[in-house]
Formats: C-alpha cells, sequence, structure tokens
C-alpha cells in the first residue's frame, strides 16, 4: 500500500508536525488507565487527546474531563462531546493556575500523551503550579523517563533528573513499546507518574536552574572547573565538595548550594 494511501483513523490521518503518534494497543492502555486510577468528580485534565484512545476509558471512569488541544480539526470532534471541556491551545500557552481555580478546591489530575518533540518544556510550563496539582501521568520516551527518574552516580542523572526531583517523586509505571501507536515511533516509551513534594523553602527555581546547568554543563570534568569556578566568581564561599562530577552530588545537596547563593 502507497503510504500516503494508509488507511487513516476515522479519516485523520497523523499529522508530523504535530508529533502524532496515537496509541492503539487496547492492553496497554488498560495498564495506563489502572495506573492513573481516574475517579468521578476528580479534576483530570489531558494534554493532547489525539483520537481519544486514553480520553475514552478515562472519561469512562471519572465522567468528567477537560482536554487540551491544538489540532483544530480534532477540537471540532471534541466539541461535540458533552462530558469534555475543550481548551483549543499549545500547551506551552496555557494558563494552568486559571484551570485549577476553575476546579478547586480540587488539586489537579494531569495526564497525558506527550510529543516527543516538545515533552521538556511541557513538564517545566507545569513546574510552576506544582501546588495546584495532585499527580501527573505523561507517556514521555522511555529515555526522557530514565532521565527523569535517574538517581545520582549514573548516566541517565543530569539536569532534568535534578530540576524535576527537586519538586516530585517520580516513578516510571508503564512501559509501551512502539507496537502500541500507529504509526509505531522509533524510540520505546514509558509512562511516568509525577507527585507534587512540598516545596523546599528558600529556593529560587531560576537560580537552581542556573546552578545545575553550569554543573552538567561539561560532564565529564570535576566540579571544581564548572560549578566550583563559577561559586568562585561569584565569591559565594561555602562547603562544597568540588573534586566529584556533577552525577555524582544528590538532589539534596544543590538544593542546599541554591539557598547558600540566595542574594
Amino acid at each position: 500500500m502507497h503510504p500516503e494511501r494508509k488507511s487513516s483513523h476515522k479519516g485523520h490521518f497523523a499529522r508530523k508536525r504535530f508529533g502524532q503518534h496515537f496509541l492503539a494497543d487496547v492492553g496497554v492502555i488498560e495498564d495506563i488507565v489502572r495506573a492513573i486510577k481516574p475517579k468521578p468528580g476528580q479534576a483530570l485534565v489531558e494534554i493532547g487527546p489525539g483520537l481519544g484512545a486514553m480520553t475514552d476509558p478515562v472519561v469512562a471512569e471519572c465522567e468528567h474531563l477537560t482536554v487540551i488541544e491544538l489540532d483544530r480539526d480534532l477540537v471540532q470532534r471534541l466539541r461535540q462531546r458533552p462530558e469534555l471541556t475543550v481548551i483549543e491551545s499549545d500547551v506551552l500557552k496555557v494558563d494552568f493556575g486559571a484551570v485549577a481555580q476553575e476546579h478547586a478546591p480540587k488539586k489537579l489530575r494531569v495526564i497525558g500523551n506527550l510529543p516527543y518533540n516538545i515533552s521538556t518544556p511541557i513538564l517545566f510550563h507545569l513546574l510552576p503550579w506544582a501546588d495546584h496539582i495532585e499527580d501527573q501521568h505523561f507517556m514521555l520516551q522511555k529515555e526522557v523517563v530514565d532521565r527523569m527518574v535517574a538517581g545520582p552516580g549514573g548516566k541517565d542523572y543530569g539536569r532534568l533528573s535534578v530540576m524535576l526531583q527537586w519538586r516530585y517523586h517520580m516513578e516510571s509505571v508503564v512501559d509501551v513499546p512502539p507496537t502500541a501507536f500507529d504509526p509505531p515511533p522509533r524510540v520505546n516509551s514509558a509512562v511516568v507518574r509525577m507527585v507534587p513534594l512540598p516545596a523546599t523553602e528558600g529556593i529560587n527555581q531560576k537560580l537552581l536552574g542556573e546552578i545545575v546547568t553550569v554543573a552538567f554543563s561539561q560532564r565529564r570534568k570535576l566540579l571544581r572547573h564548572t560549578l566550583g569556578a563559577w561559586l568562585t566568581a561569584r565569591g559565594v564561599d561555602v562547603e562544597f565538595n568540588a573534586t566529584r562530577r556533577a552525577e555524582e552530588v544528590p538532589v539534596a545537596e544543590y538544593l542546599a548550594l541554591a539557598k547558600h547563593c540566595q542574594p
């Protein structure tokens, strides 16, 4: 069969520009919904519902769902369903504080199969609203999930690990093979569960981000060449073992350093 004549899902072709790969494996979908455990009355928000592979079984459990979708064709279809509230927008422009306010006092439960090309920006976009979120369940590239949940000491532990682990407890809950999608992506996927932690007082996220970025800028070098030099240039006097590599420093130590560096 000619590639351009490949049958579409209910008349809708996957659009590469949106990074669309539609989840099609019923067994995998059941595993994911079981991990999410949606219940009636909860404030569930789905990012990028696509053709409803996750939307349908989730809304069957929770009865109402808010969905964020950019694709106009899909938005038209979704708006015909009374059990869905549709936000037509690029997710990176959505004010989750306003969405949380609409559902207050309930906290948001955010779910989604995140587009591979913008998954990390979406994770960072959601960070400031962690206090308004009960949990997040996202499907991402498995290598991204491995980096998110990695502990210090290994090659997967890096900037993403630190910048998310200071605000969330995270675990990988479902592995998803390429064959679960149509069309199959060239990568393995996984579902990560992210549960917000109480915010550590006195942490400036921008400053923490700068410290972590400098630390991991040259992973193979000892920290005295990168972070050590950065601290010295700023006249910061702090007890910190700079004879390690960035990947050997636990999250708590980066947080302590950020606290100490506060003006």
